[in-house]
């Protein structure tokens, strides 16, 4: 059996990423500090003999002897890692320095998820791993986008100075069950008010792109590469790109709703284009999206519909 350390483990991919793992023979010990993630992404695996979970904040050192560490703890959004920019950087920074003395310590593997962000407002289209990006350093998004950057350069400064077998992965949009309905993101800001039947708030003019992942693939791209012998970093998402209004005008579509888009100013800094090249995640680990758009888009739309009340 072995022993599978998840920080964030109660935030969105890490709640999904847990019952991913428990379906088979591991042990999950599941860190979390609910700064964005909830207990009740992980109630039900509370009575689980394979789960334990840790309220602990990875600013701090921890000491538990585990084979596979998944280190994810950061608010990944906007709403959140701006609420204490010296917090969000300090958890990308000192968090990584503590997973890795601690994969040090105990010779586990450990796979960082990074993010599209270090690609910053993107001049080369799609981004692909070689990209070292167009990241403002003083912004309101830098300690969310600098943290992860410096984050992955602490884990490869590990990796050469102590050949630790450590992987990063950037991870694209992804969306699914267990997003919190008041994060700020696109699918559940959209999904959230096209249920209430009230205004689609659109920043800009909307012809700004994403490209957004379904967790599954998301999980299965995450638990491939801490499979394989490929250290990355490697892109994980989906290479459909869509704009934000063709996205608003979907869910509108699938919600049944009377919402109208509405167009508010744009954030400063925010990408104008994203869309993620994965030849390195097909070559390297004969992976690719496959969950069906509108599929996981209903899945989605009807787990905010029977969970409105949930809230952070």
């Amino acid at each position: 059996m072995k022993k599978i350390l998840i920080t964030g483990g109660a935030g969105f991919i890490g709640s999904n990423l847990c019952e991913n793992l428990l379906s088979e023979d591991n042990y999950i010990y599941c860190l979390d500090d609910f700064t964005s993630g909830s207990k009740s992404n992980i109630q039900e695996f509370l009575n689980n003999k394979n789960f334990e979970f840790i309220k602990h904040n990875v600013i701090n050192p921890i000491d538990i002897m585990v084979d596979e560490i998944y280190h994810l703890a950061c608010p990944a959004s906007p709403v959140y890692y701006q609420k204490d920019p010296i917090k969000t950087l300090k958890t990308s920074i000192w968090g990584i320095n503590n997973m890795l003395e601690l994969a040090l310590k105990y010779n586990a593997k450990i796979l960082y998820t990074s993010t599209s962000e270090v690609y910053g407002d993107p001049l080369v289209h799609p981004q692909k791993e070689s990209y070292w990006g167009n990241v403002n350093p003083i912004g309101i998004r830098s300690c969310y986008d600098e943290g992860k950057r410096a984050a992955e350069t602490l884990l490869t400064d590990y990796r050469r100075a102590y050949n630790i077998n450590a992987k990063t992965v950037r991870i694209f949009n992804t969306f699914g069950p267990k997003m919190a309905q008041n994060d700020g993101r696109v699918i559940s800001n959209f999904i959230t008010q096209a249920l209430d039947n009230k205004d689609i708030t659109v920043y800009g003019d909307g012809s700004q792109t994403r490209s957004i992942c379904y967790v599954d693939d998301t999980i299965s791209g995450l638990r491939t590469l801490m499979a394989s012998d490929f250290k990355g970093p490697v892109n994980i998402g989906n290479n459909k790109e869509l704009t934000i209004n063709e996205i608003a005008e979907l869910i509108i579509k699938l919600t049944n709703s009377k919402s109208k888009i509405i167009h508010l100013q744009l954030p400063s800094d925010d990408p104008k284009k994203r869309r993620p090249d994965l030849r390195t995640a097909k070559e390297n680990l004969n992976w690719e999206p496959k969950t069906d758009l509108i599929e996981a888009l209903n899945t989605t739309i009807q787990y905010f519909s029977s969970n409105k009340c949930i809230e952070l």
